[in-house]
Parts: structure tokens; sequence; C-alpha cells
């Protein structure tokens, strides 16, 4: 059924028409699904190496891997908040799981370097689906009273998932070639599949309207050109349009893009709904999560490159001592949703992001000889207090916006959380490679100008924590009550 009424999302109201604990089977399978899709985003991680001696490629065109992904969600996810307001929700499930399965299938039988990167374009485009529709089914389909508790199962899945799939590598790496890291992987997506389809139900009602193809363009150009650009910062230009070039334009474009959202939301319907960002709790709840990310990223990059680059451990012990902290982090996200549901964000937040501070303030001092365990529990208490932060940031964030706004809103959460990798990635790799070079001039020993050049990384890591602290106390504890499917968005300036 098709509607016009951009208020008519149903949801809940009242403490009747809430469902009981526990019933909302629509997610266990959206929540598999999005497990399969977002492990196999790092597990690509650790066979580099091989694929660089299999493929005769540099370690700058094996990036690409990476890259591309990274790239293609950018470029995916702005489209997908019109996306799931016309289809409904079987199709787009079947649309994300079909394209990552293809994909996959292709990554696993790639006879070339190119097509490797293909499969890999293809993964993300099915990634880029599933996880909107996940965010946006959960606001849609859950009861107010049981989102801290619901987000948190969620957060086991995202979390668990890309921590998992460094030490998933490593152990497959260790047995069997790296075109297994993708056998393993598609019969759990195709069961996932099969299953999913068997009892996933449709929520909510599609709606009628057309797409924006210069939206999309503006998009795609925009949102691509600023990650690519991001992603070559710190390396060697030798000819061709240099790094900071492809930021600006991107930059450019990006504005361009949101001037058209702007007039078309006067006169038509935009492909990225910006209106989510007249809500002062999703706009502040946005910046303090890309914020977050981007950190995490950075100290996910940087402590991998320390323990195999200076450390010499291998990449299997590197993921097995790194997973622990994405195990807890996802074990306590029920914990973590069901404090939310009864004391609000601001018990969790603040403690959460303070513990983000410390922990990379701890990390800004490594050396060329901490001990194992000290990196393990600080990576713990991380991992730990990122938990504690994200899930109520996400559950603030969408559910501060009228039910309309759910598909745009997580849209535009992705969109940003991919531009924070990638910049998170940027920052990271320059700020190492500048102070190393600085002060290896400065005849300083090679590990030691690499520790110094991590202690550097780090601590900006630090000053954008400081900034997680900011704004995880100007954040409220719960969402102000306001009248349900308001249509048109009133600003919000409760704290």
């Amino acid at each position: 059924m098709t509607t016009t009424d951009p208020t008519s999302v149903p949801v809940p109201e009242g403490p009747d028409a809430a469902p009981a604990r526990g019933s909302y089977p629509v997610l266990r399978w959206l929540v598999a699904a999005a497990f399969t899709v977002i492990l196999n985003e790092t597990v690509m991680v650790n066979a580099i190496p091989r694929l660089m001696a299999e493929f005769e490629v540099t370690a700058r065109a094996a990036q690409w891997l990476s890259t591309a992904y990274m790239l293609t969600m950018a470029v995916v996810i702005p489209v997908t908040g019109w996306l799931l307001q016309r289809v409904t929700t079987r199709a787009a499930f079947v649309v994300a799981m079909a394209t990552f399965g293809t994909g996959t299938v292709v990554c696993a039988l790639a006879p070339t370097f190119p097509v490797l990167v293909g499969g890999r374009v293809v993964q993300a485009a099915g990634t880029a689906v599933m996880v909107p529709l996940l965010m946006t089914t959960l606001m849609t389909v859950v009861h107010e009273r049981d989102r801290g508790r619901v987000m948190g199962n969620v957060t086991l899945a995202i979390s668990v998932a890309p921590a998992l799939g460094p030490a998933l590598s490593g152990v497959v790496l260790a047995v069997a070639g790296w075109r297994w890291l993708f056998i393993v992987v598609l019969p759990m997506a195709a069961l996932v599949t099969v299953i999913g389809l068997r009892r996933l139900e449709n929520v909510g009602e599609t709606r009628a309207g057309n797409i924006d193809w210069a939206s999309v363009v503006l998009a795609g150009l925009g949102f691509g050109g600023l990650v690519y650009g991001l992603s070559r910062i710190g390396e060697e230009q030798a000819g061709g349009v240099p790094a900071w070039a492809w930021v600006v334009g991107g930059i450019a474009v990006v504005a361009a893009f949101v001037l058209r959202q702007r007039s078309l939301t006067h006169r038509s319907e935009p492909l990225l709904d910006l209106r989510t960002l007249t809500y002062r709790i999703y706009a502040t709840a946005l910046t303090m999560h890309a914020v977050a990310f981007l950190a995490m990223l950075g100290a996910m990059i940087l402590l991998p490159l320390y323990l195999q680059d200076l450390r010499g451990l291998s990449p299997l012990q590197t993921g097995l001592l790194v997973a622990p902290g994405g195990v807890v982090m996802g074990l306590l996200g029920p914990v973590v949703g069901r404090v939310f549901d009864r004391l609000g964000g601001r018990p969790l937040m603040i403690p959460g992001s303070v513990g983000v501070l410390v922990a990379l303030g701890v990390l800004s001092r490594i050396g060329e000889t901490t001990p194992y365990a000290l990196i393990l529990c600080v990576q713990v208490v991380f991992m730990v207090s990122l938990a504690a932060l994200l899930t109520p940031a996400f559950t603030l964030s969408l559910g501060s916006l009228p039910p309309y706004l759910y598909s745009h809103g997580s849209s535009l959460l992705g969109t940003v959380q991919q531009v924070a990798a990638a910049v998170g990635t940027a920052v990271t790799v320059t700020v190492l490679s500048w102070r190393s070079a600085r002060l290896s001039a400065d005849g300083a020993s090679d590990a030691a100008a690499y520790v110094g050049g991590m202690q550097a990384a780090f601590g900006v890591m630090v000053v954008l924590a400081v900034v997680v602290v900011v704004l995880a106390v100007l954040l409220p504890g719960r969402v102000p009550a306001a009248p349900e499917g308001a249509a048109a968005p009133v600003e919000q300036t409760s704290a």
C-alpha cells in the first residue's frame, strides 16, 4: 500500500499499544543480517600481504580494498533515506542481502585484483542498505520504553562484528587461503537470507514519489570525492589530482547537495531530508557520534600498526589481543540499553565520554615496551566506554525525530559515520607519518621516531575526546515529550 502522507508510518502509541517486552521478532533477522555484512568489513585487514604477493600489486593499490568499500558506502547511504520510504521491509532486505551475496561470490572467485575490488564495491552497496534498514525499522516498531534495551542488543551485533573480523581472518588465514574469507561468510549470508524471508514481515507503509537524479549525482560526486580525497592524504603525490583538491572539491559539491536538498524541501521531496538537523538533540548527538567514531577508528588503526610494525606481533596475535574489547563492548550492549531505559542517557554518556578520554590519554603515552596486559586493559576500557556512549547517542538522536524522518535520520547518521571513518584514517596516518619523519630528521632511532609518531597521533585523538565530553554534557538524559508524528519539525531546545 502506498500513501503520500509523511506522517503515516505507524508507531506504537500509548502503553496499551506497546508490544510486550522481547516481542520484536522482525528485528531478530535484521540484526543477524547486519552482523553478517558488518563482519565482512574488517576481514580483509590481515589478508593484504597475501593479496599483494598473489596479484603483484603495491601496498597503495591493495588499500583500494578498503578505500573502495568506504567510497561505495559514502555514495549509496544518502540514497537509502529515499529508498526505505518507497519499498517494503522485505524488498529492502532482499535487495541488501542479494547485493551483498553477489559481491561475496565475486570476491571468492575473483581471478584478478580489479575484479576483487569490484566485488568489494558490490558488497558495500548491500551493507549500505542493510544498516539504515535495521535502524529505521527499530525506531518504527519499538516502543519508546524499550528502545534503549533493543538498541543495546543491536549494538552487540554492530560492535562485535568488526571487532571479530580481524580475529576471524587471522584464524582462517592460518589454515587456508584468502578466498576462504568469503567462502566462510557466504553460507552465513545465504542462511540468514532464506530464514529472514520466511520470517520477516513488512513494517510501516511505503510512499509514492520520484527520485531526484541531480541529487543522486551530487551525493555521489560530493561524498565520494570527499572520502576519496581524505583516504589519499599522507600519500606521496606523483602527478594527478592532489588529495587536498579532491577534499576541497568534495566539500564544494556536498555544499551544492545541501543547497539542493533545502530547495527540494520547499517544492518537492529531497533525496536526504536535512530537516533532521533542525532538531537540536539529533544534531548534537550526530556530532558527538561522528567525533567519537572518528576517535574509535583512529585507535583501531593505530593499535594494530603499533603491535605489528613495532612490537612484531603476527596478524592473528594482534587480532586476538584487540578482540576482547569489541566482544566486551557488544556483550555490555544489552546492559547499557536497560540502564538507559531506566535512568536515561546522562548517567551513561558522561562517564563513558570520560572513560574514552582517559583511555586515549593512556595510549598517548605508549612506549616501546608497554606491557601487553596494560594495552589489553586500556583497550577494553576504551571499548566499554564507547558502548556507554554510542548506544544512548543512537537512541537519543533518532528518538528525537518524528517517524517520517527516521529513514533520513539513519541515512544521514550512516553517511556522517563513513566520512568520519575517512577523516579518522587520514588524520592518524598523516600525524603518525609527519611526526615520525620529524623525529627521524632530528636523529631519533627508527623505533623512537615511530613511538613518537604514535604518541602524537593518539594525542590528536585525546583532543577529540575532550570535544566528546563537552557534547555528552550538553545532551539531555531523555528526549522531551512531543506530539507524535508532527508534520513539520519543531526546534527542540530542551537540555
